[in-house]
């Protein structure tokens, strides 16, 4: 049914220090490595669903710099198709992330060209959307761009999916062209206007989320798992237990892997199921795109349909 996957979004060079713990204000302490990565939401998510095997293109901006050249040589490395990344004037975007031993992470973005995605480059890769195609989107470009380009979408049957991260303010209208919204508990708290602070509340909410859009929806829920609501019902899918060396892209593989899932025509339910699989062994490596899981690393622990 569905034989490509187009994401809209961002692409970041990464720069991850890894570290006992975090300085205390005014305090300068030693991180212990460092590490140079591709990230960005957009490029992450890509390249996971690349890695599973699909055909798998990325739209967005990078910059006329270092960091550029790095961030298209390194996907197209994963096979993702660059034809509809732009190279404009600056500093390409840019995270320097923190990673706690305990799994934890902070991180803080520049946006740089990814500030820069225009109504027109959408308007340039249109031939590509079609009832065949999946477009993902994030908010990590200009929100005007991405609710044109959701519009858009729409037009031509495409099969829309919204990682709302981070949480912005989003016109319900748009939300309600969307198939799939996914977020975790802090930005469903933000889009739901109440805190969600259990599973349990988090199925309440998701149902109201979904029935009020008319959508299906996801709300990640980190070590505790996922929880998804369509077509009128909700289940709750545990996380996989494993060893955890750092979160780093786990949210984004698990968005990778529900677009290989959904291709495969596998329920939502049970795309869940084998997206938390990519999401648990990509949390057992450090480097985010590096640590997202081939197919068949993927099906050492997946035991649903193939």
């Amino acid at each position: 049914m569905y034989d490509k996957i187009v994401v809209i979004g961002s692409l970041n060079y990464d720069v991850c220090l890894k570290l006992e713990r975090l300085p205390e204000e005014g305090e300068t302490n030693f991180a212990d490595s460092v590490e140079y990565c591709s990230g960005g939401k957009g490029a992450n998510q890509a390249v996971q669903a690349a890695k599973l095997g699909l055909p798998v293109y990325m739209a967005g901006c990078i910059g006329e710099d270092a960091s550029g050249d790095f961030l298209k040589k390194t996907v197209e490395g994963y096979g993702v198709r660059t034809d509809y990344l732009k190279r404009v004037p600056g500093n390409s975007g840019m995270s320097v992330a923190q990673s706690l031993y305990d799994g934890g992470i902070r991180a803080s973005v520049v946006r740089g060209a990814n500030d820069k995605v225009t109504r027109e480059d959408v308007d340039a890769l249109a031939d590509m959307i079609d009832p065949h195609t999946i477009v993902v989107f994030q908010l990590e470009i200009p929100l005007d761009t991405i609710f044109y380009a959701i519009g858009l979408c729409r037009e031509r049957g495409a099969y829309i999916i919204l990682n709302g991260a981070p949480a912005a303010e989003v016109p319900e209208e748009t939300l309600k062209k969307l198939d799939l919204f996914i977020v975790n508990e802090v930005e469903a708290s933000f889009y739901g206007g109440t805190q969600i602070d259990s599973v349990e509340k988090a199925e309440e909410e998701i149902l109201k989320m979904s029935q009020r859009l008319g959508i299906s929806c996801i709300f990640t829920l980190g070590k505790a798992g996922s929880v998804v609501c369509s077509g009128g019902k909700t289940e709750m899918i545990p996380s996989k237990k494993v060893q955890a060396v750092e979160s780093t892209g786990a949210g984004d593989s698990f968005i990778g892997g529900l677009c290989y899932a959904i291709v495969k025509e596998m329920d939502l339910f049970e795309a869940c199921r084998f997206a938390t699989c990519c999401s648990a062994k990509t949390v057992c490596k450090t480097g985010g795109q590096p640590a997202m899981p081939t197919l068949s690393e993927v099906m050492e622990i997946y035991g649903g349909q193939h």
